[in-house]
């Protein structure tokens, strides 16, 4: 009896399925890949339910919002998704970041690196609090598989902080990390995490030391490269191009920390941060293996390649 009733549903919805006609299915996607606005919404984006109220209200479709969500999920477009990025405005941009691809895989002017040389990530995550519980968290118990976390904190301070990365190299030397946690950024606090580098073995005495960074001003221009490389003769300072972080290989180990430190946030003080922090750095140094960078500068260049139609409107918006 049941599983006849299930026979039958089924045979109902392959029925259903086939009085759409294929036009009517793409005036419904090309409808969910537009914007709401254009159709005099105040939405942002579609909802399933959305969706489903315009075309039926508009006579399009009679389709339910549950085939509605199936014809758009097997088509290759997923209008409702969607996620921020910012345009490469550098006119320069393949070129000042395609240096630093090679360096990733071991390469730097079209030779490769000598074992002496060294590449190292580095950077600043800003403004970490310490958010004291007025709760202690509770553990997952049965009815609830999750931690529970206490919505409401006491402010304890905040503070910075400073890493740079040795990236090692894949089948030999492990990567490396080095922090520091500081009241503030800045100029005086990056220069100490270069010197806690720079004045350690294998970096004190080797060829070359190649120093990745952004656009931050703690490290921007001319002016720190001539003080960096003035101070230590053999640190290579390289600045990546403006937004373009997603290439600096410290940021991946940024995201690490923020998901197995710093999240739940539940600190009694600053200085509980910071020697949490640098368990974390003693405990990663122990078992990190290099990161799989797979993107290299050709594929780069296959972007900038699809984004050069864009162009009128990659000027308007720098």
């Amino acid at each position: 009896m049941i599983s006849g009733w299930r026979g039958s549903r089924i045979e109902r919805g392959r029925v259903a399925r086939a009085v759409f006609p294929p036009d009517e299915v793409a005036r419904v996607k090309a409808i969910a890949c537009e914007l709401p606005k254009d159709h005099g919404l105040p939405l942002s984006r579609f909802s399933r339910a959305e969706l489903h109220r315009l075309v039926v209200e508009r006579g399009i479709s009679e389709a339910s919002a549950s085939t509605i969500a199936r014809w758009l999920t097997q088509d290759a477009l997923k209008p409702w998704q969607h996620r921020s990025w910012i345009f490469p405005t550098d006119p320069d941009f393949l070129e000042k970041a395609g240096p630093v691809l090679d360096l990733y895989q071991g390469r730097f002017e079209g030779k490769l690196l000598h074992p002496g040389e060294f590449v190292i990530c580095a950077d600043e995550k800003p403004s970490i609090q310490a958010r004291a519980r007025i709760h202690e968290p509770l553990l997952p118990s049965p009815g609830w598989r999750g931690q529970r976390v206490e919505h409401t904190y006491h402010r304890r301070g905040a503070l910075t902080y400073l890493a740079a990365l040795d990236i090692g190299r894949r089948g030999g030397r492990r990567p490396r990390i080095f922090g520091r946690s500081e009241r503030s950024g800045g100029i005086v606090s990056f220069d100490r995490l270069v010197r806690q580098v720079m004045t350690k073995e294998p970096y004190v005495s080797a060829r070359r030391v190649f120093w990745i960074v952004d656009n931050g001003s703690s490290h921007r221009g001319q002016k720190a490269v001539q003080r960096l490389e003035r101070r230590w003769p053999n640190l290579v300072l390289v600045h990546l191009p403006v937004h373009a972080s997603w290439l600096n290989q410290i940021e991946i180990y940024f995201s690490i920390v923020q998901r197995k430190v710093l999240e739940p946030n539940d600190f009694q003080n600053v200085a509980d941060v910071a020697h949490t922090l640098n368990a974390f750095e003693h405990r990663w140094n122990e078992v990190a293996e290099p990161f799989e960078w797979k993107y290299t500068g050709d594929d780069l260049a296959r972007l900038i390649e699809r984004l050069t139609p864009h162009e009128p409107q990659l000027k308007l918006a720098a």
